[in-house]
């Protein structure tokens, strides 16, 4: 697959993003920016090997204006609430899909990640749950069943989870939710072990706010982590909220602590960047905003082992800031009219800085190798096995490459798979992200509708490889 082929489909999408902007001013009174000839956010965050991610309002994804953007600047969506416990099973037992199910058909239709969220929570739960009474027994049950349930439904699809939600307090201590206080710390290490059994491949995080600086709830949940390391809980890593104020932002700290949990051997990611101004905003606030958003992203440039940053909403229209903190907003990278904000420019350049621009359309080859075989075909599919060998030591994978006209991927082994159009991404499971130099990755999978063909070309993190 050439990546100038893909880099120019989304360009096209860039430029409907536009067009659905302009269409937007008309409504709405504002001029509609000109951003499609830049490269997009999500293509400089996939050249670093990094995804980049937003919260997904459901309710939101007939707005033309508001989904193009979603679909062209990221690689990775999260449910902002239609996969919480009070949407997805609404009573006991009686589960509602049609949110989740939403977001995923969007993610597969658009060559994303999905990033679940969330499992167990003190907060959003449903009535007969938050009022019910139950024995300690029945309690861990219905926790366990929702767990595996939910992360069942969804196997396969959805690449990382956040288990559990918000434990702590801000001293450190474990918060008083209904789980902990009938059940004790084993519901988190209930939770996570529910989950594992019901998708081997996913990724499983803890997550919460306030805990980005080295601070009591930070240390509370470096200890929680390290004694179910210790325990053998399947543990995969920490999410870090970032819900911050302008002007109060300290990077080096955030790197700092995001590099204590990584030294635990843990994927670390920012999982709701938002930065809140008093309000009214102004230029001013804008630029400071922007040189935060910046210093946050290079905290997580700097970290090895930090995958990724998901902000939380689009657009300031959209955002959950005001409805919380009174006379603070404008926390979003796209303004109330979905035109992007300096802060938006922050988060490109950052990733840039960290080598990801684009640039060659066709870049070298030298450093990966691939082997792309069909071992078996029929006139309606194929079975296909891939090895690629990479020449820099990796901690956590992504591949692509393209299928024929009307040829589908069925199934795949060894890694997470999505389909856009024709192109097909592949990214690690759990078990076989890290790589060291000059090793190798091999998944396999299975296609409908035709079948691949031998010797078709393979990318790594953006990277075409030669043929090995």
């Amino acid at each position: 697959m050439r990546q100038h082929r893909v880099r120019t489909v989304r360009r096209l999408a860039r430029a409907a993003v536009a067009a659905s902007a302009a269409a937007a001013a008309l409504t709405f009174g504002f001029s509609a920016p000109s951003q499609a000839a830049d490269p997009s956010l999500r293509e400089v965050a996939e050249s670093t090997g990094r995804f980049i991610g937003t919260a997904v309002n459901d309710g939101l994804l007939s707005n033309g204006t508001y989904s193009d953007i979603v679909s062209t600047e990221f690689d990775s969506v999260t449910a902002e609430n239609a996969m919480k416990w009070e949407s997805v099973e609404p009573q006991r037992g009686q589960f509602n899909w049609a949110g989740g199910d939403r977001l995923v058909q969007f993610a597969q239709d658009n060559g994303q990640l999905v990033y679940g969220h969330t499992l167990v929570w003190h907060s959003q739960m449903p009535g007969w749950l938050q009022n019910g009474s139950f024995s300690n027994t029945e309690l861990r049950q219905i926790m366990t069943d929702h767990v595996t349930t939910q992360v069942s439904r969804y196997k396969g699809k959805v690449r990382r989870w956040d288990v559990v939600n918000e434990a702590f307090n801000e001293d450190g201590s474990f918060r008083q939710s209904k789980f902990y206080q009938q059940l004790g710390a084993s519901y988190i290490a209930d939770s996570f072990r529910a989950a594992r059994a019901a998708d081997p491949d996913a990724k499983l995080f803890i997550n919460d706010y306030n805990t980005e600086l080295d601070n009591a709830k930070s240390d509370g949940l470096y200890r929680l982590v390290g004694d179910l390391l210790a325990q053998g809980v399947p543990i995969d890593g920490v999410g870090f909220q970032n819900h911050l104020i302008v002007g109060q932002v300290n990077g080096p700290a955030i790197r700092q602590n995001l590099q204590r949990f990584a030294d635990l051997g843990l994927e670390v990611a920012v999982t709701e960047l938002d930065i809140r101004m008093q309000m009214p905003s102004d230029g001013s606030k804008l630029q400071q905003q922007a040189r935060d958003y910046r210093a946050v992203a290079d905290a997580c440039l700097a970290v090895s082992r930090c995958s990724g940053i998901t902000v939380w909403g689009v657009s300031d229209r959209d955002s959950w800031v005001p409805d919380v903190f009174q006379g603070q907003g404008a926390a979003c990278p796209w303004d109330e009219n979905y035109r992007p904000k300096p802060a938006y420019d922050a988060l490109r350049d950052a990733f840039v800085a960290a080598g990801g621009d684009p640039g060659d359309p066709d870049p070298p080859t030298g450093d990966c190798s691939a082997v792309f075989t069909v071992s078996n075909r029929w006139d309606t599919g194929s079975v296909v096995s891939v090895t690629v060998r990479t020449g820099q030591a990796l901690d956590g994978w992504r591949a692509q490459f393209d299928l024929p006209a009307g040829v589908s991927l069925a199934n795949g082994w060894n890694g997470g798979f999505s389909q856009s159009g024709s192109t097909v991404t592949v990214t690690n499971a759990a078990y076989n992200g890290t790589v060291p130099a000059g090793g190798t990755i091999s998944f396999g999978f299975q296609t409908s509708g035709g079948a691949a063909q031998d010797g078709t070309r393979v990318s790594l993190g953006g990277q075409e490889c030669a043929a090995g």
